[in-house]
């Protein structure tokens, strides 16, 4: 499960020239040495509209920082498609009672300071997101697991109850009751993040979040090393020469944090040779023709999982059910996406998108109709006189300039809105906290259905803070399914009641728009969460 994005404001020449100087200088190890141009074609630059939020392989809730995660930290399972696995760390991942797993490590890995990675390594990753001290958006990943509550917390003891370290290279784990395999391997698989217990048993849990191992990290096992961050400017990052799979065939990737302006400028000079995509490469629509018709990029189009929302704070009592669906239904979503994204965005009625293999078109929208949404906001007892605060992430343009559209119908609702454009990380500090009315903010989902993480008290991603004691059992029943036709039928369910309480206002999926070089073999797949499956063979032609 994922999120959001934002970039900086350039606003004078002082500010221009420092930015050229920048491009200039990561220019040769992009475009000289990348793809634009001559030399030896080792280093890739990434362009993204999103800075990370955090390199924190336990608590990363912003998805641009995710993506920059899976470049240093492996899971135990790859997913190149929906409920396709391939082996990472896990060579296999096997149950033959759907309740009791046993996970066999690739013997082969190891860190990036020479150590194996053991099964010792697995069970202490587990304890530590179950461990109530620790800071993680992990928890409803392993939530399945017996011994642990519905955000995946221990309330007593410290130690998972059933899982082990059978020896160096086997780990076996036990759910709360049988579940689709399919489930656990998507979520607790492939979204987990193995860490080293060597260098984060000597941390204190409270302190994790803070430690230089999680934000500056040294030790780690993917294909590519931290090398530095410049805030909002640029990660580095190097080969890991000795990766289990094999030494990767670039040597260095370099990924860029720019407008979306620059990001289609910098493609078309060969200083970028790969947007980033997922909502966090965002490649401005208006643009779409131009990169087209350049002969240098290779561009396409495809649905995702990635939503646009407008987060209502659900622990204001003033924001109740009516209010919520009024609001929702004075949004005309159908201009948000005829005149910002001409036919690169879809409509949905809740998180689901067409995507998911739970999806349920039977589930209608609400209506956009202005008068049934007086009568709605009339009926919920809400203060007109009061202003609301409408808190918009910078750096996704098209996300700002919805933000005017939004603003201009909740006003012929009858609202009084204020917009208040922050960067990222202060939104999202809010957003957890709990310190806005209403914000936008864009999720990037995964493809298992299960998003209690965004719905259920105490969950990592909970933003809307919701506390709908309906809900959260329908989410835990239906996460613990075995069977998928069981599950798609539990979400239908979900979907119908989440579109008639609108716990959050779904505005519209985008579609990806994935712009690379020709001459790049690897890069962006239509189902963008598996994209770094193959990371370690990208190679330039």
């Amino acid at each position: 499960m994922r999120v959001f994005s934002w970039f900086r404001k350039r606003k004078n020449l002082v500010l221009g020239v420092s930015l050229l100087l920048g491009i200039t200088m990561l220019s040769g190890c992009g475009s000289s040495s990348g793809g634009g141009g001559g030399g030896a074609k080792e280093n890739l630059t990434i362009g993204m509209t999103n800075a990370p939020d955090s390199f924190n392989p336990l608590f990363n809730p912003g998805i641009a920082g995710q993506f920059t995660i899976r470049f240093m930290y492996d899971t135990l399972l790859g997913m190149p498609e929906p409920n396709k696995f391939t082996p990472q760390l896990a060579e296999s991942f096997e149950t033959q009672d759907k309740q009791n797993f046993t996970i066999k490590l690739n013997p082969k890995a190891k860190w990036t300071d020479g150590k194996p990675v053991t099964a010792d390594d697995v069970v202490f990753t587990l304890n530590t997101i179950a461990n109530p001290k620790v800071e993680s958006t992990k928890g409803s990943y392993i939530s399945m697991l017996e011994g642990v509550n519905d955000v995946g917390k221990l309330e007593s003891g410290d130690k998972i109850p059933g899982l082990e370290a059978k020896d160096e290279h086997t780990v076996v784990l036990k759910t709360k009751r049988p579940v689709d395999p399919n489930y656990i391997k998507s979520m607790l698989g492939f979204e987990v993040y193995i860490i080293p217990k060597h260098v984060f048993e000597k941390i204190q849990p409270a302190d994790i979040a803070t430690s230089d191992a999680a934000t500056k990290p040294t030790v780690t096992s993917g294909a590519f090393k931290f090398v530095n961050y410049k805030t909002n400017d640029h990660v580095e990052l190097a080969a890991n020469a000795d990766y289990y799979k094999g030494a990767p065939k670039l040597k260095k990737i370099f990924i860029r944090v720019m407008n979306g302006t620059n990001l289609v400028t910098e493609l078309k000079s060969g200083n970028v040779q790969l947007a980033a995509s997922g909502g966090i490469g965002v490649i401005p629509v208006k643009d779409l023709d131009v990169l087209k018709n350049d002969s240098k990029l290779t561009i396409t189009t495809a649905p995702s999982l990635n939503t646009q929302y407008l987060e209502i704070n659900n622990s204001n009592p003033a924001f109740n059910v009516q209010f919520r669906r009024a609001v929702t239904m004075a949004i005309n979503r159908k201009k948000l996406v005829d005149d910002l994204y001409k036919g690169t965005a879809q409509l949905v009625p809740t998180v689901y998108t067409k995507v998911s293999p739970v999806y349920d078109a039977s589930v209608e929208l609400l209506p956009n109709d202005l008068e049934k949404a007086k009568q709605e906001l009339a009926a919920s007892g809400f203060d007109t006189s009061k202003e609301i605060v409408l808190q918009v992430p910078i750096g996704n343009v098209l996300r700002e300039q919805s933000a005017d559209l939004i603003q201009q119908d909740l006003q012929a609702l009858g609202l009084k809105v204020k917009q208040q454009k922050l960067d990222f990380p202060t939104t999202l500090a809010n957003a957890k906290k709990g310190d806005y009315e209403m914000m936008l903010l864009g999720y990037a989902l995964t493809a298992d259905p299960d998003y209690s993480s965004y719905f259920i008290p105490g969950g990592g991603n909970n933003f809307a803070h919701v506390n709908d004691p309906k809900l959260t059992e329908m989410m835990v029943n239906a996460a613990l399914l075995t069977s998928a036709d069981e599950r798609k039928a539990a979400y239908s369910e979900i979907q119908k009641y989440m579109r008639d309480n609108q716990f959050i206002v779904s505005l519209y999926e985008q579609d990806q728009i994935m712009a690379q070089s020709k001459n790049l073999k690897g890069g962006i797949k239509d189902f963008w969460e598996g994209s770094l499956d193959d990371l370690y063979q990208w190679h330039f032609e």
